[in-house]
């Protein structure tokens, strides 16, 4: 499901990049060229993504090391549960994000610095950091939020599928339609990301504004117009 998903997300980025969907507005000014393919084989490359998370998703699962309720197929996708997922996914991912930052430079300098080197980042870079940080920031909550949701297959395959996609989105060099609404709602959006690229100590949250918000480490894009960022992202 998650790579079908891929698939779907990754076609969006080439029409998006392609002009077929309209005017795409560059959330940040300095342009970084790249052919598409290219970016395309990086990002497939990358051991963080495909090999680490898929190798997790398909291997806990198949192995049976996943909760009873995760092989369960009755009933259809449970809405409540995946919601859940994605929420307590996002804090547990905020807590170990904002901990490789803050706890000690050289636990940084192992685990999240790699990836900070794209200030400027663009959807390809979403899974191009290190293993460490993977581990911490992606794995760790996963296995923390399967204790805690009693999901079954169908709200299992969502979640991973919205998970995996979303934050590969939200390292776009591009806006998204979506944008003023996901804002007005309190969700990540790639502008959204792009600040914590640039600035490193503001929104630490990935699917959702709420911690930084409620935590006092959130940072609107609109403040960077200008000076870092493009008008109206």
């Amino acid at each position: 499901a998650v790579a079908v998903g891929q698939v779907f997300m990754l076609f969006y980025h080439w029409l998006r990049r392609s002009d077929w969907l309209g005017f795409c507005k560059r959330i940040q000014p300095q342009v970084r060229n790249y052919v598409y393919y290219e970016g395309l084989l990086s990002h497939l490359a990358q051991p963080e993504g495909f090999a680490l998370i898929g190798g997790y998703l398909i291997g806990t699962w198949m192995l049976g090391w996943m909760p009873p309720s995760y092989y369960s197929f009755a009933g259809g996708i449970n809405w409540f549960h995946v919601a859940a997922q994605l929420l307590l996914q996002d804090f547990f991912q905020y807590l170990m994000h904002f901990g490789e930052h803050k706890i000690h430079p050289w636990i940084y300098k192992q685990s999240h610095k790699p990836h900070h080197r794209f200030t400027n980042p663009r959807l390809f870079d979403a899974f191009d950091g290190s293993l460490t940080d993977t581990a911490a920031m992606i794995l760790v909550p996963f296995i923390i939020v399967a204790r805690l949701v009693p999901a079954n297959v169908w709200s299992y395959m969502t979640f991973g599928t919205l998970y995996a996609n979303w934050l590969v989105l939200i390292h776009s060099e591009y806006s998204h339609p979506w944008d003023s609404i996901f804002r007005c709602l309190g969700l990540g959006t790639a502008a959204d990301h792009h600040v914590h690229h640039r600035l490193f100590v503001f929104n630490y949250g990935h699917l959702f504004m709420y911690w930084d918000r409620l935590l006092g480490t959130y940072r609107a894009p609109s403040t960077l117009a200008d000076k870092y960022f493009n008008k109206g992202v």
